[in-house]
């Protein structure tokens, strides 16, 4: 058996230009090398296998050879590769700067490259600080690790950083298109986008998974075959999934689900990707985004005719609540359920963002008529040509507040009883809010205080005069009456003072408290209609003022409030005589 080796070492780049996806870096040093610009300490930093290493040895390569020749010689006496994870001490370092001081045989450069170099200790990096900031004529340090965060600022300061980023899927995928021809190995496109979007943008974990599917499938490399070897959940299973979610097919959709379930996959794995399917589809509702959809060609034009029946709302809710589910996942006692319950949620949503179920959901009379039901016809009301020039002609001369009209039809004056009571339009709000939100219950609040804002015909409400005597004897019978309905809170309150009139027709009362007034005007209207209707003069207002004095005045001593007792009950004043008791 022949030997083997693996593609990420078979295809290491030799050259800058082999170097997949970092082409800033790469334009960066062969300017730096042919302008004379070259650093003498770099630190080369990214994720795992974007290149580093691999840069690292191209640039000691070439730094050696003269310009203008291309040779293979590797020059390999001259370039000292140091593995920091396993030679991280003092020592190590010291051995280090006493060969830097030693000039190269051969080439113009001694080049000392350092991989994982954050894994130096603390007293090694302080060892290496005096030779990285001034190393000889003929040393250059690449120093590389993919945790800039952990070297000490102090090392940071004293390199030329170089960022390395991660590999698109892009490239990836058509480096491993370039390796799939050079092995004579026929990939569909699909299949090499799978093995790019699995590797992450580490183009050596690309080709390790390249020679792995490879291994599984022989020379023929098809997208069924990689998500089988990589146990991945393809495109296809979404596509289908979103169909039977658009037909509202939901036992094939719960079906489906068993079914991967039973591949190994995991459920919140399948949700979350049905929320990024959906996601895609939205992408492509819009040209300008098309080019975000990082997918094959094959398979973008799937994307793009399941995102024309599709509808926008469908997918934002859908995305909505798959997300949900996702977050829900990990708490769930039952997650099984949980996912089941979405995918129902999601085929039960019509095209308008609706579900199919809704309360103003309407049966057609087709639907009667196919179960041989006659439909009932129902005819609008006819309105004759009298009586519609009439109604024209008063929404034009008519006003526009409702209340007013309805006012306006109030009997006249002479015609009030004492045991009328004139029609009174409120200003109605037809929101809805739930009972146990803080902001139902403002909401309930300011209703209630805004029950006085009563609408009148001036004209047609009665406003006659009357005494103070009067006022102050129905609020006496008004506080009698809510006492016998066991409205005692409010009762006191009205008792706290004693209502004066400010002019004709306002009622001035004082309290102690801001507590006492929200308490009074949430119950405002009934009190003020029993007065105006007592007094039959609906011009009446009330109003409340707040003096905390008169709080004061409450706080008696033990003296005051036996000298208040005694006011009403004398014969305790005879009682302390008698047994001679202090107060």
């Amino acid at each position: 058996m022949e030997h083997f080796i693996v593609s990420a070492r078979k295809y290491r780049p030799q050259t800058f230009k082999d170097v997949v996806g970092q082409q800033a870096i790469t334009n960066t040093l062969l300017n730096a090398i042919e302008h004379n610009h070259l650093a003498q300490a770099l630190l080369f930093t990214g994720p795992r296998g974007v290149g580093k290493t691999s840069c690292a040895r191209i640039l000691a390569k070439m730094i050696n050879s003269k310009k203008g020749e291309h040779t293979d010689e590797d020059f390999a006496f001259n370039v000292f590769e140091l593995d920091a994870a396993s030679n991280n001490s003092v020592d190590d370092i010291r051995n280090l700067t006493d060969q830097v001081r030693i000039p190269p045989q051969i080439g113009q450069y001694k080049v000392y490259i350092i991989d994982e170099v954050h894994m130096l200790s603390q007293a090694a990096f302080n060892a290496f600080l005096k030779t990285l900031e001034e190393p000889p004529k003929h040393c250059i340090f690449i120093l590389a690790t993919t945790e800039k965060h952990k070297i000490i600022p102090t090392i940071l300061s004293r390199c030329q950083i170089f960022d390395f980023k991660r590999i698109t899927v892009k490239d990836a995928k058509d480096y491993l298109k370039y390796i799939a021809e050079e092995q004579g190995i026929t990939a569909e496109d699909d299949a090499l986008h799978i093995i790019a979007q699995k590797a992450d943008g580490a183009m050596r974990d690309a080709l390790s998974i390249f020679d792995r599917v490879v291994s599984f499938s022989g020379k023929n490399l098809t997208r069924q075959a990689v998500t089988e070897n990589l146990n991945v959940l393809d495109y296809e299973t979404f596509f289908t999934s979103t169909d039977f979610i658009l037909e509202h097919n939901i036992p094939q959709l719960l079906l489906q689900f068993n079914t991967t379930l039973s591949k190994g996959f995991d459920g919140q794995h399948y949700i979350a990707g049905l929320a990024s399917h959906f996601r895609d589809l939205l992408v492509c509702k819009t040209p300008q985004t098309v080019e975000l959809l990082e997918v094959g060609e094959e398979t973008k034009q799937k994307y793009l005719e399941q995102a024309n029946k599709s509808p926008q709302s469908f997918l934002l809710q859908g995305i909505e609540l798959a997300n949900d589910c996702d977050l829900k996942y990990k708490s769930s006692k039952n997650q099984r359920l949980l996912v089941e319950l979405c995918l129902m949620q999601l085929a039960s949503i019509t095209f308008d963002g609706e579900k199919k179920n809704s309360k103003r959901y309407i049966i057609p009379p087709s639907y009667f008529r196919a179960k041989g039901i006659t439909p009932i016809p129902i005819k609008k009301p006819e309105i004759s040509s009298t009586n519609a020039s009439e109604n024209k002609e008063k929404a034009t001369t008519a006003p526009t507040n409702t209340a007013t009209q309805t006012a306006t039809k109030q009997p006249t004056p002479s015609k009030f009883a004492d045991t009328d009571v004139p029609k009174i339009v409120l200003n109605k709000e037809n929101k809805r809010t739930s009972g146990l939100s803080l902001k139902s219950i403002r909401a309930k609040k300011e209703h209630e205080i805004k029950q006085n804002e009563v609408v009148y015909d001036e004209i047609n409400l009665p406003t006659d005069d009357f005494m103070e005597e009067d006022m102050q004897a129905a609020w006496k019978d008004y506080v009698s009456i809510i006492e016998t309905e066991g409205q005692f809170n409010l009762a006191s309150i009205l008792s706290i003072d004693v209502p004066k009139l400010k002019d004709k027709t306002t009622i001035s009362i004082v309290f102690p408290n801001q507590t006492n007034k929200v308490e009074v005007e949430r119950n405002q209207f009934h009190l003020m209609s029993f007065i105006r209707k007592r007094l039959n003069n609906f011009d009446v207002s009330l109003e409340i003022e707040i003096n905390e004095e008169k709080e004061k005045q409450y706080a008696y001593t033990p003296r005051e409030k036996f000298e208040r007792m005694c006011e009403k009950n004398p014969n305790l004043d005879l009682l302390r005589k008698a047994f001679d008791l202090d107060v």
